[in-house]
């Protein structure tokens, strides 16, 4: 678990970042502009806590490719060649 807590909390801050863009965009480029003052900080409060779920979320994908490339045939050709 301390692997999947380290990747999470290496791409929060990522993840807050690209729900604080989309949630800006959303607001200034939509009729919601003329209310973005108080929009604006709902936005900061949402993308701050949506991102701790969905980084918990992301974190042991970000692993799988990696194990799934490493098979047990493809590890014993590299021990293989590099004996």
């Amino acid at each position: 678990m301390k692997t999947r807590f380290a990747i999470a909390a290496l791409i929060y801050l990522l993840v807050q970042g690209v729900l604080f863009g989309i949630g800006t965009v959303l607001v200034l480029a939509t009729p919601l502009d003329e209310l973005a003052m108080r929009l604006m900080p709902w936005v900061v409060g949402v993308s701050f806590v949506v991102a701790i779920p969905l980084a918990w979320w992301l974190a042991p994908r970000l692993r799988l490719p990696r194990s799934r490339r490493i098979s047990r045939g493809q590890a014993e050709k590299a021990h293989a060649r590099a004996a």
